[in-house]
């Protein structure tokens, strides 16, 4: 039977315009029964403390084991709190904003990308990424490794303004040294998938990595063309990874998209000689 991770991002509670299919998610939960509820940050919109109680009742309501980091708008957006507490509210509610989760099918990591002097664009340390690579090498055989940060690996479909990681290069190299096969993000309200072998040379021998970003979940400017309202659900086995991209519609979850990628360094077929 495979297992399932659920991947939701840039909740935004609290933001006065947005429409709320977040309330909505506990049907998607019992008809899934995912083994992680995956949040990529930006649970709230503004960083207050009844913005943060609201997101951690609403998650922790869910069920599920939850793996949790902040993104930029979850630390305060007043100075001088926002450089001299940044991550008091945030931690209150999850205890660290580098969480790690374990069992014998999932090993994910959560990095924390968000910098209180850059609102929009994040960085990862040269000192995270060799904790993460600690955890992702000890993982069991067979469990799949994920990442987790807030700030998007790979660009936007539509016209974004918003930076990537920094370094993301680096970053993203890192992680696939380490051994990561999926890393998530979000930050962008737009949702996209793609596979290494999708961007990087392949001379056949790689190991498929699968990075996603979730669409956005809430939807703070909802006349903005762009911004999407939905999230992914992923589902795995041995050998095969697939995401499954649902969005909020006439009031309820569509399945818009499946993608299926191949775990390990084996494609999913072989090639097909030219006649």
């Amino acid at each position: 039977m495979p297992t399932r991770i659920l991947h939701l991002s840039d909740l935004h509670i609290g933001a006065a315009r947005a429409t709320k299919p977040e309330w909505a998610l506990a049907p998607l939960v019992e008809q899934f029964e995912p083994a992680l509820v995956i949040a990529s940050g930006d649970l709230s919109h503004r960083g207050t403390p009844e913005q943060h109680a609201q997101a951690a009742e609403l998650l922790q309501g869910l069920g599920p084991p939850l793996l949790v980091v902040p993104g930029n708008h979850d630390i305060p957006y007043k100075f001088p709190a926002r450089f001299t507490r940044p991550y008091v509210e945030f931690e209150r509610h999850w205890k660290t904003i580098e969480p790690v989760f374990k069992s014998e099918q999932i090993v994910a990591v959560g990095l924390n990308s968000v910098r209180p002097w850059r609102h929009q664009s994040g960085r990862v340390r040269d000192e995270q990424l060799r904790r993460a690579t600690d955890v992702l090498r000890a993982a069991p055989d067979g469990a799949l490794r994920v990442v987790v940060l807030h700030h998007h690996m790979i660009a936007a479909p539509w016209r974004s303004r918003k930076k990537p990681v920094a370094k993301r290069n680096h970053v993203l190299a890192s992680l696939v040294d380490a051994g990561a096969e999926l890393i998530v993000a979000g930050h962008i309200h737009q949702g996209t998938v793609a596979e290494r072998r999708e961007f990087e040379i392949a001379s056949g021998g790689e190991r498929g990595v699968t990075v996603s970003i979730a669409p956005g979940l809430g939807q703070p400017r909802p006349h903005r063309r762009g911004e999407a309202r939905g999230l992914h659900i992923y589902e795995f086995d041995e050998t095969h990874l697939r995401a499954h991209t649902y969005t909020w519609r006439d009031g309820g979850w569509a399945l818009t998209a499946e993608r299926v990628f191949a775990r390990g360094r084996d494609p999913l077929t072989l090639p097909v000689s030219p006649s």
